[in-house]
């Protein structure tokens, strides 16, 4: 994992956080809400491969 995927996420959630209030206060909430789903949805399908390769780690290491 590298560094540029853990700024690529908080860059994601500041984004998704000023969009969202945004959103929020002008009385689209359900916009607000497709937002936050949509950056959620975005940053799992960044980190799905890391988890996967976690994964097969671990089965490699408590296989007999």
């Amino acid at each position: 994992m590298t560094i540029n995927l853990i700024f690529k996420i908080a860059a994601v959630g500041i984004l998704v956080s000023v969009l969202g209030q945004v959103l929020k206060h002008s009385g689209r909430e359900e916009q607000a809400f497709l937002v936050s789903l949509s950056g959620l949805i975005l940053v799992l399908l960044w980190v799905i491969p890391y988890i996967l390769e976690l994964f097969e780690t671990i089965q490699k290491l408590f296989s007999l």
